[in-house]
């Protein structure tokens, strides 16, 4: 393990990102394209002088630090259902029928509706090339004890709306971002985080209404994601049997250990950008990945990452299993090795 002195020099990254909830970040999502990073050759990296070397280790943390997005079978089923969505609602004038992304945490939920909808944006994109007024779509999510206040000031924030106005009421802050939306031909609405709607609640009861409201007065497809969904409640009562009747649900959840977790892995290890790494040696650990992770996604994405880092700091420039064992995972995943291995 590397001491604070033999720490190699990396700054703080400057440029940092916006997050999607916002039309600037989630525009600076949409136009990025996959990370790409070329190792110099072992005596050019040996000849850098102290700053250049700085810069280089600088830009490696970039690339190991960005999410590296892996088409998985689920991020297929959901961009194609929702685009086939997206088709059969264009000409809709009543109910639309609408998405739910339900599963764990960390099974790349969150990914999958983003991956949907970069698709979508870039598909209008190309149809309507230059067409700067078009929002094709808006990405939220539910506030936790949300009211209706909350739900219409973050489609406001994303949409950078002058009417975060505490005077202004909830129906005309949604009046205000309907018209937007409309007049942007939004074509689809992504709300991340719905486990928070809790219809045992007033608040949530007045919520889901809210949300109602905007699905009838906006021409657009709803995508929802969030955790655990159907054992949420939000399915319960009056108003989750309107919604269920609404919604295909589609599952996500931790991966077997399987064909498509070894390519999951090997995906992943092709984005390393490090110079002692040996070529397929996450491959070969592609077991203890899945028993440490539990076969989650997010997890594994983590821990590759922070590896990666872990070896540029510490001077090594390859991951072993025992770098790997030293580096902190979230708590479901801790929680999942800790179940396989008893």
């Amino acid at each position: 393990m590397a001491t604070v002195t033999e720490i190699a020099a990396v700054g703080q990254l400057e440029d940092r990102r916006q997050p999607t909830t916002t039309l600037e970040g989630w525009r600076r999502f949409v136009d990025a394209d996959p990370p790409e990073f070329t190792l110099l050759a072992d005596d050019e990296w040996a000849s850098l002088g102290e700053d250049e070397r700085t810069a280089y280790n600088e830009a490696r943390v970039a690339h190991h630090s960005e999410l590296v997005v892996v088409t998985t079978s689920a991020i297929e089923t959901i961009t194609h259902q929702g685009r086939l969505l997206t088709l059969l609602n264009q000409r809709e004038i009543g109910a639309r029928r609408g998405l739910i992304i339900s599963g764990g945490a960390a099974t790349g939920k969150t990914t999958a509706i983003k991956q949907l909808g970069r698709f979508h944006e870039l598909r209008t994109r190309a149809r309507f090339p230059g067409d700067e007024s078009r929002i094709p779509v808006v990405y939220v999510t539910a506030p936790p004890k949300g009211s209706p206040r909350k739900l219409a000031m973050e489609f406001a924030r994303f949409l950078g709306l002058p009417t975060l106005n505490q005077r202004m009421n909830v129906t005309d802050i949604s009046d205000a971002v309907c018209q937007v939306l409309i007049d942007a031909r939004t074509d689809i609405v992504v709300v991340d985080e719905i486990h928070n709607l809790n219809l045992d609640t007033r608040a949530g009861e007045e919520l889901s209404d809210h949300l109602k409201y905007f699905t009838e007065h906006l021409p657009a497809t709803f995508v929802y994601a969030g955790i655990e969904v159907e054992r949420s409640g939000l399915f319960t009562g009056t108003r989750g049997r309107q919604l269920a009747g609404r919604c295909g649900v589609i599952h996500t959840s931790a991966f077997p250990d399987a064909k498509e977790w070894r390519q999951l892995v090997a995906a992943m290890e092709g984005t390393l950008r490090l110079h002692r790494h040996e070529p397929g040696s996450l491959v070969a650990q592609a077991r203890y990945l899945h028993r440490r992770t539990g076969g989650m996604i997010g997890s594994l994405a983590h821990l590759i990452r922070a590896s990666a880092i872990q070896a540029m700091l510490d001077g090594t420039e390859h991951i072993t299993r025992e770098a790997m064992d030293d580096i902190l995972i979230d708590y479901a995943a801790h929680t999942a090795a800790a179940r396989t291995a008893s």
